[in-house]
């Protein structure tokens, strides 16, 4: 039997937000069942694993993980940058005349 882990114990106060959605049977009896092997009501279970999973993509946006190997290049990279393209060229060109400097 798997623990269940209520992420949303950690925060305080009084939960007054509500959030409505709306879903198909099969799925509900799906949340229904994983929520009563839980040990847990299907609210908490819900928010559980929608707030696991909202802080695992925010996660996933807000860092960059590199392998050993990439973090060599990386570094390399910026160690030694390449000259500007002609595109690149063109658009700084373009953000000069667009763009009024303080």
């Amino acid at each position: 039997m798997l623990s269940f882990t209520d992420e949303i114990r950690a925060f305080s106060g009084k939960s007054t937000e509500r959030m409505h959605f709306r879903t198909k049977a099969p799925i509900k009896a799906t949340i229904q069942r994983a929520a009563a092997l839980s040990g847990v009501d299907v609210s908490t279970f819900t928010m559980s694993a929608a707030l696991r999973e909202a802080e695992r993509i925010i996660e996933a946006h807000e860092h960059t993980r590199l392998q050993a190997v990439d973090h060599a290049a990386f570094f390399a990279a910026l160690d030694a940058p390449s000259e500007p393209g002609e595109p690149l060229l063109r658009a700084a060109e373009r953000y000069k005349a667009r763009v009024a400097s303080r």
